[in-house]
């Protein structure tokens, strides 16, 4: 299988320490791994200026497209992803988050639907696990099937050595998020993400091309892979899945004829 390093801290410390740890162990359980690496600091993404092209029109017309879209490749062909971050105050670093940024028009047009992450962040005290949280938020909502967390607090400046406790843990997380990609086969979706998916899924006909303000979110929702799908297509629904999100397309629906979204055109 293949997998992806994002490097999200500015240089290889205790975060990456820790990643190498688990990926030596990930070679145990899956004797072809191959890693490829992508350090964030050395891609000098320019920050997100707002513009909104990516919700409006499409990620094509971000004035940045030239830095994002490679490492959106390199996800796209990827098996699975592992997201590295250490901890400043009690969330992932500027450089991770502003990459992130730039994903974020997937809040409102989900793509990673059948991708699985491993999230590794640490911290010299405290906050590491909301750091995962925050980066688990932010790829759930990008359509990520599933998010493993191994957050550690390395008690270090640049010092960590991972100890019998720790490499243990990281054993046992590299064997399931293995075992998982190995797999192939997509989780159930939760449906505290099959919410936003059918509000937006109804709100998004307000937006389709011809009305006044169309944006790129009325083409997405109406595409054929969309249109009659509570959510992604190949990615199994809960008991109960389909009558949910039948709701909340309707209450979307409904809301859209009373609210709308303005752009200066």
């Amino acid at each position: 299988m293949k997998y992806l390093i994002i490097n999200g801290s500015a240089h290889k410390g205790n975060t990456w320490k820790l990643a190498m740890v688990v990926k030596n162990h990930m070679k145990v359980y899956d004797k072809n791994a191959s890693f490829k690496e992508i350090h964030l600091l050395q891609e000098e993404i320019p920050f997100c200026n707002g513009c909104s092209l990516c919700f409006r029109k499409g990620n094509e017309f971000c004035p940045h497209n030239n830095k994002i879209q490679p490492i959106i490749d390199a996800m796209d062909e990827a098996d699975g992803i592992i997201v590295l971050s250490t901890t400043y105050g009690m969330r992932e670093t500027a450089l991770l988050k502003n990459f992130m940024d730039h994903l974020n028009y997937m809040m409102h047009r989900p793509y990673f639907f059948k991708k699985k992450a491993l999230i590794i962040t640490t911290t010299g005290g405290v906050g590491a696990g909301s750091a995962a949280k925050s980066i688990s938020a932010e790829l759930y909502g990008f359509g990520f099937n599933r998010c493993y967390l191994l957050p550690t607090a390395s008690f270090s400046w640049n010092a960590y050595v991972p100890g019998k406790s720790i490499t243990m843990k990281c054993d046992k997380i590299a064997k399931k998020f293995v075992n998982d990609i190995m797999s192939e086969k997509p989780k159930t979706v939760r449906y505290t993400l099959l919410i936003p998916f059918n509000l937006f899924r109804g709100m998004s006909l307000a937006y389709i091309k011809g009305t006044e303000y169309e944006t790129e979110d009325g083409n997405y929702y109406t595409s054929k892979e969309i249109k009659k799908h509570v959510y992604g297509k190949g990615v199994p629904i809960p008991v109960g899945g389909n009558a949910l999100g039948a709701v909340f397309y309707w209450i979307g629906k409904m809301a859209s004829k009373f609210t709308t979204v303005t752009y200066k055109k």
